[in-house]
């Protein structure tokens, strides 16, 4: 990729952390904003008709942009670049909170303002995702940090902004107010915006050879993870675990809760896996060192099952935190470890469309798995309901722990992050490429 100006190198060659304290640092505003955004929607709401339904309207406009977008996500952050998708991402996100005090100042705020603001703002969310993962790649590499350390903290930091962000919105609602608690939400997005504008990476800038349209690029993008067989694994993996966790965190447990009248408890439990995911996403970069990679995710994805089912079983209260704990640290290494496959098997050009692709996978798989657990627990009940899905990860789990292809992790990086101020050579389109599965010739390296 051509270098930009502003090089992550100094002069006499010693490594600049700047790029990726800045990546880092909107990445962590930006999460807290959408966590921050998360309750005070629906607080605002509520405050104002008092409708639960009209809530779970103003829930929905959020979610169903981003299964919609994140399929086609990667193939903008390849058509526009990646500074300028994270970029737009944020403003929009800054501009569509901000239009909700605005608009009721002027107009009056009603449900249609805020399902349309709603969207507005959740729409891009997946492109500004997968812009900042593509870049961390760069700024790993500027800063002298291995890939897996440097996918362990953006993970973690990640984790981190959903963990307080919600936390923060709340005390915010009740100092400022729901109204107020928007402004300093699309403050923090304003920010952002301008700490992602000023990173200086190569191949954050306008892409050299963008993709030939939206509905192309997207094509290429999922033919390029279908044939690649890590990358396939990979994917199916993350759909399977997402379909059958999410009822766990948005069904399963808030039922076995409100039957026990301890709604605290639930929030406590739901923090002590984010924490534990958190702790987790940052061990990952360490026991990498100490473990294969394969090895790692096996123990990741086997481990994350076995503590599920403990949880399944309801035991008391201290053994559920317990176990809470042990299912986010058990999780925290299959993110970081994803990313590094994504990363190391996917040439520049293509880099956004493959994070897009995947995600949309995890995406697309939520919504199932809600479908899933709802007529499960009226038929069988709460506890067998649970054990169901709880058993059902562990097997996928040992089954996609066996898998020969995980192999593929702890091969040399097909396509390596191009040191700073090195071009790359002109790569073949996809459907003339071959996923190789050896060393490649030192020429076609990136």
């Amino acid at each position: 990729m051509r270098p930009e100006a502003g090089n992550t190198m100094t002069t006499d060659g010693t490594r600049r952390r700047t790029p990726l304290v800045l990546l880092e640092a909107a990445t962590l505003l930006s999460g807290a904003g959408n966590g921050v955004a998360t309750v005070a929607l629906p607080w605002l709401v509520l405050e104002r008709t008092g409708s639960a339904t009209a809530a779970g309207v103003v829930a929905a406009a959020t979610a169903l942009p981003l299964l919609v977008s994140s399929l086609f996500s990667g193939t903008v952050v390849d058509l526009i670049g990646r500074r300028r998708t994270a970029v737009v991402s944020d403003a929009l996100s800054a501009v569509s909170v901000a239009l909700i005090p605005v608009v009721d100042a002027l107009l009056g705020l009603n449900i249609g303002w805020v399902v349309v603001l709603a969207a507005l703002g959740a729409v891009f969310d997946p492109a500004g995702l997968a812009a900042r993962e593509t870049m961390l790649p760069a700024a790993a590499h500027a800063a002298g940090w291995r890939l897996e350390q440097a996918n362990g903290v953006h993970k973690a930091v990640w984790g981190l902004a959903f963990l307080f962000g919600p936390g923060v919105g709340g005390v915010l609602i009740a100092a400022v107010g729901p109204g107020n608690t928007l402004w300093v939400t699309a403050a923090g997005f304003a920010i952002a915006v301008l700490l992602i504008a000023a990173v200086r990476l190569p191949g954050a800038g306008r892409p050299e050879k963008p993709p030939a349209g939206l509905w192309t690029g997207t094509v290429e993008g999922l033919r390029f993870v279908w044939r690649d067989p890590l990358l396939r694994a990979i994917a199916l993996i993350m759909m399977v675990l997402v379909a059958l966790y999410l009822p766990v965190e948005g069904v399963l447990l808030p039922a076995w809760f409100v039957e026990q009248s301890q709604p605290a408890r639930l929030g406590s439990i739901l923090m002590t896996m984010s924490v534990g995911t958190v702790v987790g996403s940052l061990a990952s970069s360490v026991a990498g060192r100490l473990i294969r990679r394969r090895t790692l995710l096996a123990v990741a994805l086997v481990a994350t099952g076995g503590a599920l089912l403990g949880l399944a079983f309801l035991p008391p209260y201290p053994a559920m935190i317990a176990c809470a704990a042990l299912v986010g640290i058990a999780y925290g290494p299959v993110g970081p470890l994803s990313n590094y496959a994504m990363q190391t098997r996917t040439p520049e050009r293509l880099r956004g469309r493959v994070v897009g692709v995947v995600t949309s996978f995890a995406y697309a798989a939520g919504p199932a798995g809600y479908l899933l657990a709802g007529p499960l627990v009226e038929a069988l009940g709460i506890r067998t309901a649970f054990l169901w899905l709880a058993g059902s990860v562990l097997a996928a789990a040992v089954v996609a722990a066996l898998l020969p292809v995980l192999r593929e992790l702890d091969s040399e990086p097909l396509y390596p992050p191009a040191p700073p101020g090195e071009t790359a050579e002109p790569e073949l389109p996809v459907s003339e490429q071959s996923i190789p599965t050896g060393p490649r010739d030192p020429a076609e390296q990136r």
